[in-house]
């Protein structure tokens, strides 16, 4: 059997909104990956979905929020990286863990700027 890992993040308003996303991906993540992904981001928990590619949990019209206020900013939250469990593997990956880690070690520095609502 493949094994499989979930990114959990999230975004939360100035006014305490907050949407939720998971991304399915392939691959175990290992202790070294989460401490890479960990040591990536901004003040220890922030980054920018939009300079990773991945998607963004403010985008979630089902959620009743689809146009941003303005309460918004360009600062999603990381909650965790962990092993999916077998409820969690119906959707399609969105890529491999491998991939995602290597997206964080690449950013030598968040540009608010590609976030649609830097300038809100």
């Amino acid at each position: 059997m493949n094994e499989y890992s979930i990114f959990d993040y999230l975004y939360r308003d100035a006014g305490n909104y907050k949407s939720w996303r998971s991304l399915l991906l392939e691959g175990c993540a290992t202790s070294a990956d989460i401490e890479a992904v960990k040591a990536s981001l901004d003040r220890g928990e922030f980054f920018i979905a939009e300079q990773l590619g991945i998607p963004a949990a403010y985008a979630k019209p089902e959620e009743g929020k689809s146009t941003p206020t303005e309460d918004d900013h360009v600062w999603h939250e990381f909650s965790e990286l962990r092993p999916a469990q077998a409820d969690e593997l119906a959707g399609e990956p969105w890529g491999a863990v491998a991939e995602l880690v290597m997206r964080f070690r690449s950013v030598t520095r968040w540009d608010e700027r590609l976030s649609p609502h830097w300038d809100l």
